[in-house]
């Protein structure tokens, strides 16, 4: 048994994670190199490697005949008879070949075949590894900066955190722990080259995933996010168990959950709302925290109408438009955010009465209008005599068909 060889392979399985058969065809393939550079061909070189034992032997098969013209392909027929007393001519013999008697270059030849194929297979294991995790969050450690660029430590390989996707005004320091988005992976002749980020959407959706259970296990939705990374965060959730509340279960107890991940994201505001298949609930839901008088939306254009309250307009459309631009993004309708004053001094923006107000949303308010113009046609054509004079006669015998009787009253007098 060849055990130094044996105990070497092992090695090498565990640390580069390298299995056993692939270095075995590497010494296979070194070995036929070795004989090539030697002979000055191996067509006819075997090589036999037992897995278990790692004892290997080269042979070269070498045609009988009575007078030798290639001694690389061709044996006589007096030396294989020594060998063996059965060949005759046109046999095939297996010539044993001493890899110890190979000169110096093309030994080095056969080591840099090894060493080469053990490189290759460890930028395709590692490359294997990374790719799975694309489109994932995983922890590093800062080591330096690259101009303006961060060096990022991933265990077993560096990868790039470029300026455009770094959070505006964060500053890293060496030894530094911080959670990355894995953006791509590409193999490259020097290994797998790794895109991370900090500003990416999919960041914020990973780290509730990794926090929160409900959302790991797909109990709680998240159904869209939008984010202006560093300053807010907007995200909408939905529950698949009527008995899960999906914002409670993201905040989390006194807010714990959701201040992890606030503070993984160094103090990023995030508002989590209560995700609605209806464009106006949704909207109303999106310009959270401001309060919404109503909503008119049109799903085929994208567009939406609002009405806020006079004190709450500043509010719903935020710093620098920040509330309303991250609600657009969050629903993906156009929003038009007017104050109750704007919308009445301007005829036919919603185009419904100022009784709107006293509705959620529009939607509330046009199907009560519609009920009511149904009620009242249906009894606007009713026809009564002419020529009937109002009496009393006529008021009771109405209260009596009707079953109903209205009783007097009389205010008391003051004395």
């Amino acid at each position: 048994m060849n055990t130094e060889l044996l105990e070497a392979l092992e090695i090498l399985e565990k640390e580069k994670d390298i299995s056993k058969e692939t270095l075995l065809e590497a010494i296979e393939n070194s070995l036929l190199t070795a004989c090539k550079n030697h002979f000055g061909k191996a067509d006819n070189v075997k090589v036999n490697i037992d897995p278990k034992t790692c004892q290997f032997s080269v042979f070269a098969e070498k045609t009988v005949v009575e007078q030798v013209e290639d001694p690389v392909m061709e044996i006589s027929l007096s030396n294989a008879k020594m060998m063996d007393s059965k060949y005759e001519l046109g046999d095939i013999v297996n010539v044993e070949i001493k890899s110890k008697e190979f000169g110096r270059i093309a030994t080095q030849n056969a080591k840099n075949v090894i060493l080469q194929k053990i490189r290759e297979e460890e930028r395709k294991v590692l490359f294997n590894q990374y790719y799975g995790k694309e489109k994932d969050v995983v922890t590093g450690v800062v080591q330096r900066y690259l101009g303006r660029n961060v060096s990022i430590n991933l265990g077993k390989v560096d990868a790039i955190l470029n300026e455009n996707e770094m959070v505006k005004g964060e500053v890293f320091k060496p030894t530094e722990r911080i959670k990355v988005y894995i953006l791509e992976v590409k193999d490259t002749t020097k290994g797998p080259r790794i895109a991370v980020s900090r500003t990416h959407p999919e960041l914020v959706k990973r780290l509730f995933e990794s926090e929160v259970t409900e959302v790991r296990d797909g109990t709680v939705e998240i159904k869209c996010i939008a984010r202006e990374a560093g300053s807010r965060t907007k995200i909408a959730v939905w529950s698949n168990d009527p008995d899960v509340d999906p914002v409670g279960a993201c905040v989390g107890m006194n807010g714990a959950r959701v201040n992890a991940i606030v503070s993984e994201l160094r103090g990023e505001k995030i508002d989590i709302i209560n995700w609605s298949e209806n464009p106006a609930i949704l909207i109303e839901n999106a310009l959270s925290p401001a309060k919404v008088v109503a909503v008119l939306a049109d799903p085929e254009d994208k567009k939406a109408k609002v009405v806020v309250p006079d004190y709450q307009l500043s509010l719903a459309i935020g710093k620098e438009g920040q509330n309303a631009r991250l609600a657009a993004r969050l629903t993906g309708f156009r929003i038009d955010i007017k104050s109750e004053t704007q919308a009445k001094e301007i005829e036919g923006w919603l185009d419904v009465d100022e009784e709107y107000e006293e509705y959620e949303d529009f939607e509330t308010y046009q199907e009560e209008q519609a009920a009511l113009e149904a009620y009242e046609g249906e009894y606007s054509d009713m026809e009564y005599p002419q020529d009937m004079e109002y009496s009393d006669e006529y008021e009771d015998a109405y209260a009596e068909d009707s079953g109903y009787a209205e009783e007097s009253y009389e205010e008391p007098r003051e004395e």
